[in-house]
């Protein structure tokens, strides 16, 4: 695996090394959408060394649609630019390209050089700086499920299921299926030889329970660093399935009666000065910040849901008849609860955070999980009991729709104190754009069965 520049000039040294012609410079939008320029390897050079390339801010606020957000609390009026300073630690090469070409993900400051408070990547260092004043480190593990899914021009259309190896499409469910993975090899060699290339550390992966839905693992490590590997995972993955004539969605619920994806995220968090995990006692007994920071996620994971679950798709995942959850209730290796605490050793003792959706914008689904765990570490409250039973049969309590979820949010004085209320406003603007948007459509579903009998 290529090894990473850690400093300026060990990246431009690597830059001509691998003689790259052209870098690619990266920003993550409120959506998880890479915004950003192209540009030639010495005028990133130069670029680089005069503090970082100019864009405009409305590109941090821009809704999945492309279109930006007119009426703004948080940009400026006159559209002002920022600058994309390049994070050195970052940069990669861009395996699938003709010519070398590297990308290097940005952080986003405004002129003066401070930092613009409410891109997704600078939300996740403020969480993060919040748990470095108090000692602490947070590791994390996501687990990412996609479905490889027919090419298709018609968005009105469903969409079908790709032929394997074999020239035949799956029929039926094969969850954890051996022979169901292998069909798929092809494309998932592909992936695993980008990922190698381009230092994502793709760990096991398997056969999910949707036809042609597969679920990858990261290795555990820095927050902000599998962030990162998540968010150029997504396209990795999908540069992949496109060499084989398919699509690659991460969509939360692509398919009408099938299972959703989800980007389940496990966490734990360790002392700083010592590496101890401040979970579990050296022979395996829970420490008390365990029931803190799952007490954390059960009082603020619901108003945190337009983060894990930020797109109108998202909550038809999340529904009484799919294996995601519809609470917050906590179990010891109980897939049916929100959170779950897998059997695991006192060094690896974690949390699994099953409400995300394979949709959410990793940086900022790592930044809310991990803020909600820090309140209630603050709070020092205790969870409700935990669950030994099918938390499906127990109440509905998390939010159903987009809408509900974001008025919530806004709403939410720990989160804005947690993740920046800037941020939240920003975040906000965003999502109830897209709300309008959305709302605008008339389905199929609706001409189906409104047009001539109502």
């Amino acid at each position: 695996m290529d090894a990473r520049p850690e400093t300026a000039e060990a990246c431009i040294d690597w830059l001509r090394q691998h003689r790259i012609d052209e870098v690619e410079c990266i920003v993550p939008d409120m959506n998880g959408i890479m915004r950003g320029k192209i540009v030639p390897r010495e005028d990133f050079i130069r670029a680089f060394s005069g503090g970082g390339l100019r864009l405009p801010e409305h590109v941090l606020i821009q809704g999945v649609t492309g279109d930006a957000v007119d009426d703004t609390r948080v940009a400026a009026e006159i559209d002002q630019d920022i600058r994309a300073v390049p994070d050195v630690r970052s940069i990669r090469l861009v395996p699938w390209y003709r010519l070398p070409t590297a990308q290097v993900i940005c952080d986003c400051v405004f002129l003066d050089g401070a930092p613009v408070d409410y891109a997704p990547r600078s939300v996740l260092r403020r969480v993060l700086a919040a748990y470095a004043e108090r000692g602490l480190t947070p590791i994390v593990a996501p687990e990412v499920e996609f479905y490889l899914v027919g090419k298709s021009g018609d968005p009105d259309l469903p969409l079908t299921v790709p032929p394997g190896i074999s020239g035949r499409a799956e029929s039926g469910r094969q969850a954890y299926g051996i022979e169901a993975a292998n069909e798929f090899d092809p494309v998932v060699e592909d992936i695993y030889a980008f990922a190698e290339a381009s230092r994502i550390e793709i760990g096991t992966m398997a056969h999910e329970a949707g036809p042609a839905q597969l679920e990858m693992n990261f290795r555990h490590g820095d927050p902000l660093e599998l962030a990162d590997q998540t968010f150029l995972f997504k396209r990795t993955v999908r540069q992949a399935a496109l060499r084989h004539d398919m699509y690659a969605t991460f969509m939360a619920q692509p398919h009408m009666n099938e299972p959703g994806s989800a980007m389940h995220i496990h966490q734990s968090v360790v002392r700083t000065a010592d590496g101890r995990n401040i979970f579990a006692t050296a022979d395996g007994g829970d420490l008390p910040a365990l029931g803190h920071f799952i007490s954390g996620l059960q009082r603020h994971a619901p108003t945190a849901m337009p983060l894990f679950c930020p797109n109108v798709n998202s909550y038809r995942r999340i529904r009484l008849e799919s294996d995601a959850p519809i609470n917050v209730h906590w179990g010891r290796d109980n897939r049916t609860c929100g959170l779950r605490v897998p059997d695991s050793p006192p060094d690896s003792r974690r949390i699994e955070n099953r409400i995300v959706g394979a949709d959410a914008n990793p940086y900022l689904a790592i930044a809310a999980t991990l803020a909600c765990g820090l309140l209630g570490l603050e709070e020092a409250l205790e969870p409700q009991p935990v669950v030994a039973i099918d938390a499906h049969t127990l109440p509905f309590a998390l939010p159903r729709h987009l809408h509900d979820a974001l008025l919530a949010f806004g709403d939410a004085a720990p989160l804005r104190r947690a993740l920046g209320s800037r941020f939240v406003d920003a975040f906000v603007e965003v999502k109830t754009f897209e709300w309008r948007l959305y709302n605008r459509v008339i389905s199929s579903w609706e001409r189906e069965y409104l047009l001539i009998n109502v």
